[in-house]
């Protein structure tokens, strides 16, 4: 396909502004939604480095879909920017996990397309990563090697840091995060979540998924390739202590 110089320039800046912005608005939403040839070359660039461009309501997204894209967020960012005092990588890993329970909770587990829900708490929240990594606990140590070999995923890391974690103050309302309690800990995810533009805070410790969420969880989260099987495992082990 030949493209102008017009095509080009104006292609280029858009993917200049969204890649370093994240997102992108105005004119230049306008332009990519009506010009087919600036759109594919928009795209284009994107692929190249493992990412994806999708539009929601006023706003164009640049997403990363790879861990390999120059443009996913590293451990050593997500360190700096949410976490204080010495964090090691298993604070990575159960971030990780608990943002996947959360999710999970708005789409029945992931068997549904759509959510299921409109909002949840954090007490509910906690419970169901409570309830998932109690289940994980349970698994012998030897079984639980043979699945992080599987998976590529530290399970045990992650059993241990939320083993580790004083619950004491659970119940209690958070205010300023500065415990080390399994509630104090997600509010520090719920803090990159509402950066990252993926949930909203609607008040009473109430949490809403954003319309970004729902497109990134639908067109990319559900697919194997992407979540590396780690969905169906959380999911799996559940089912499977409901069998017993």
């Amino acid at each position: 396909m030949d493209y102008s110089q017009d095509e080009v320039l104006k292609a280029f800046q858009i993917y200049a502004k969204i890649s370093r912005n994240g997102y992108s608005e105005g004119d230049e939403l306008r332009i990519y939604l009506a010009e087919d040839k600036v759109r594919g070359l928009v795209d284009q660039f994107a692929k190249e480095v493992d990412c994806t461009i999708f539009s929601v309501g006023e706003r164009l997204y640049f997403v990363p879909l790879a861990l390999n894209s120059p443009f996913h967020i590293s451990n050593d960012t997500l360190k700096k920017n949410y976490f204080t005092g010495k964090t090691v990588n298993a604070d990575i890993y159960f971030m990780y996990v608990t943002i996947i329970i959360l999710i999970g909770e708005f789409y029945d587990s992931y068997q549904t397309i759509e959510p299921t829900r409109d909002f949840i708490s954090m007490s509910d929240w906690l419970e169901q990563v409570n309830d998932r990594l109690e289940t994980l606990h349970e698994i012998e140590e030897e079984e639980l090697k043979e699945i992080e070999k599987e998976y590529e995923y530290n399970w045990s890391a992650i059993i241990g840091k939320w083993a580790d974690m004083d619950d004491i103050k659970e119940t209690a309302k958070v205010q300023s995060g500065r415990t080390i309690s399994r509630l104090s800990f997600l509010y520090t995810v719920k803090r990159f979540l509402i950066a990252q533009e993926l949930v909203q805070d609607i008040g009473n410790d109430e949490l809403q998924l954003t319309e970004k969420a729902k497109v990134i969880v639908q067109r990319y989260f559900m697919e194997l390739e992407y979540n590396r099987g780690i969905l169906e495992f959380i999911y799996s082990i559940d089912r499977q202590k409901e069998e017993v």
